[in-house]
């Protein structure tokens, strides 16, 4: 795995999409590639966690192997992979997200979610300075379209939609910012595929 350089990075526009990747699967890839489009990305990098906080790692494939199993559904894409939670006791998005901002601090960044985690992103360790340290992409998927704006986060953040059909306009925004994005729903889940 190639290290993610910092000089490189200077000026650019980054999605992060983090979590489990247990495994990564073809409903990770589009999700992506229609954030690279949309919001005007030079790359994404995918943060793959040893252990999701909210989650028993009793299903887990090993990490090395997930990792293994991302780089080869990346190839010759824009996709890098970012192993940083890997090096840290606390898989903490807000403390991953402190981290990242620091280390690359010349280069934007925006974090990327399914609606299915906004619905629950209150149950996240410092969810609020979450919201406060990039500005937020959610990307719609089946059953969470309407929920999102019931839940807290997206009650509490309302106010702060970017509601615009230019979504890339978002990096013109300061923090609390977020929008959502209505994409032709994928039902790929790595829950599904562990299942076969």
């Amino acid at each position: 795995m190639k290290k993610i350089g910092i000089s490189n990075r200077r000026n650019m526009k980054i999605g992060l999409l983090g979590g489990s990747f247990n495994p990564a699967h073809k409903g990770h890839l589009y999700i992506s590639k229609i954030a690279l489009k949309q919001l005007n990305l030079n790359e994404i990098w995918w943060i793959i966690t040893p252990q999701n906080p909210l989650k028993s790692s009793s299903t887990y494939i090993t990490y090395n192997k997930r990792i293994k199993l991302a780089e080869n559904l990346i190839k010759g894409t824009k996709i890098r992979i970012n192993p940083i939670e890997k090096n840290h006791i606390n898989h903490y998005t807000a403390n991953t997200l402190n981290i990242i901002t620091k280390q690359y601090s010349a280069a934007k960044f925006i974090w990327l979610m399914g609606a299915d985690n906004l619905t629950q992103l209150n149950k996240w360790y410092r969810w609020k300075y979450i919201f406060n340290i990039m500005p937020i992409a959610v990307f719609d998927r089946e059953y969470y379209s309407y929920s999102i704006f019931n839940s807290i986060a997206g009650k509490h953040y309302f106010s702060r939609l970017h509601k615009t059909k230019s979504s890339a306009s978002i990096f013109n925004k300061n923090p609390p910012s977020w929008t959502f994005l209505h994409i032709k729903k994928n039902s790929l889940s790595s829950s599904k595929i562990r299942k076969h």
